[in-house]
């Protein structure tokens, strides 16, 4: 089936999604240091490129981050990867109020991006307001980005579809480790869920009068 990207991501409908690009996950004294140096290398200098086309194009964007107290109230203990970052003082805390649960400064936000933040859950639409906040926005194409596609974007992706969205995903605007392995997620998985494109044909399709 071929797809209309100028259609499908077209303004008026569409919002950028970035998921954990904060300091505690994708900055330079992150503690997942091999995914953080993975999205380094090409993911945040496209999602650098991508942000201002879309904001002067009229798409909304959203950033998402994860944010836990230091005693761990109120956050998932169930699953390992819910141990990491819990706050202690490592260079992974998450606690609000520090650089490691803030948005990376060069992403902004800007005074017109939305800011939501999760306490728990491994994706945004079941541990933010994000899927109201959309519907709100008139959106029904959500552009996701960030990391990582091992859990969070894969979890995304799958909830927004569900919820009826559709997704497209940048594959050079996201990032999981190894990444051979997260190539083979975003061509065998979520190919059949998003329509898979790259950051150059997002900024043709945005930078279209």
């Amino acid at each position: 089936m071929r797809i209309d990207l100028a259609e499908l991501a077209a303004p008026a409908h569409t919002a950028i999604v970035t998921q954990e690009c904060q300091g505690a996950v994708v900055g330079p004294n992150a503690g997942l240091a091999a995914l953080a140096h993975e999205a380094r290398r090409e993911a945040l200098p496209n999602i650098e490129r991508l942000l201002p086309a879309a904001r002067q194009a009229g798409v909304k964007v959203v950033h998402c981050l994860v944010q836990r107290r230091p005693d761990g109230l109120g956050g998932n203990h169930n699953a390992k990867i819910f141990a990491i970052g819990d706050g202690s003082g490592s260079e992974m805390a998450i606690t609000p109020g520090t650089p490691g649960a803030e948005l990376l400064p060069e992403l902004g936000p800007t005074p017109t991006d939305l800011v939501l933040r999760r306490w728990h859950g491994i994706g945004p639409m079941g541990g933010t307001d994000l899927d109201a906040v959309l519907r709100n926005l008139g959106v029904t194409t959500i552009v996701a980005v960030g990391v990582s596609v091992n859990l969070a974007i894969t979890n995304l992706c799958m909830d927004a579809v569900n919820k009826a969205y559709r997704v497209v995903l940048p594959r050079d605007a996201v990032a999981g480790i190894p990444t051979d392995y997260a190539t083979t997620i975003i061509d065998n998985m979520l190919s059949l869920l998003a329509t898979i494109t790259t950051t150059d044909k997002l900024l043709e399709v945005w930078k279209q009068p």
